[in-house]
């Protein structure tokens, strides 16, 4: 088990540094499966769907910060655009991971599908996407900051995938490069990791009782594991940022999320 998390969090930590996802579109559906095959029929087989996002959300705290350090020492990360949604997320993180808590896992898990399978749906179908795009970033308004920024932190903490799946679009469609989008996805994605990895763990410290290497939702150990993997998929990766053709780019991007959106079907 412990390996094959291992080489999950290797994966995630390659599309943390080269898409922006933190970690949870690759951690959520391999590390529900993995629970279900090894703990089905127990008080950790039934919460699944919990901890795994739990789980995931707490991993983007190490992942979605070491990639923003190497995005930001390459000058990638377009702070301009990032700065005013950090605070907006952190505190939209708190309703959605609450909500999280309040539902089934089974409700949770075709709301991931659900949410997946329309990015996927407006990627393709919007112009734009997948066209190379101008280097000027358009600013963001007072308002759709603001609304933008707390629904991102509460989506992203709800399923518990990082902002990349919401942040990436928007910020295609104001113009910016797939290099700047990704990039800006990581340090977006940290104040909703803090912030829904602390809600998981208090609110759900008493109501589930899950063993002595659990946070309320989080699993330690799978945390831990995943987290040295991802550091490896950092290192192995970094020195490919803003190297790849725009139009590739954003193309393998649609192409992860159909992998993921299968995974969470067949899962």
């Amino acid at each position: 088990m412990y390996f094959l998390l291992l080489f999950f969090g290797f994966l995630a930590g390659i599309t943390t540094v080269l898409f922006g996802f933190g970690g949870g579109f690759v951690v959520v559906p391999v590390l529900y499966s993995v629970l279900l095959a090894t703990h089905g029929g127990s008080a950790v087989g039934d919460a699944a769907m919990h901890v795994a996002v739990a789980t995931s959300t707490c991993v983007m705290i190490f992942g979605a910060g070491l990639a923003t350090m190497r995005h930001h020492k390459a000058g990638t990360v377009p702070w301009d655009q990032v700065r005013p949604l950090l605070g907006y997320i952190a505190v939209g993180a708190i309703p959605g991971a609450a909500a999280a808590l309040a539902l089934s896992g089974d409700w949770v898990r075709w709301a991931f599908i659900f949410y997946l399978g329309l990015t996927i749906l407006d990627s393709i179908l919007r112009p734009g996407f997948t066209q190379e795009t101008a280097a000027r970033i358009r600013p963001w308004g007072r308002w759709m900051t603001a609304a933008a920024g707390t629904a991102i932190g509460a989506i992203a903490a709800f399923l518990g995938v990082g902002g990349s799946v919401m942040t990436v679009p928007l910020m295609r469609r104001r113009g910016a490069s797939m290099t700047a989008a990704t990039a800006a996805a990581n340090p977006l994605s940290l104040p909703m990791a803090v912030v829904g990895s602390s809600t998981y763990a208090l609110l759900a410290w008493n109501d589930a009782p899950l063993g002595a290497w659990h946070a309320g939702y989080i699993d330690l150990r799978a945390c831990a594991v995943l987290a040295v993997g991802s550091w490896l998929g950092i290192r192995a990766t970094s020195r490919w940022i803003g190297r790849i053709p725009d139009t590739i780019h954003a193309k393998a991007y649609i192409t992860l999320l159909c992998v993921v959106l299968l995974v969470m079907l067949v899962a």
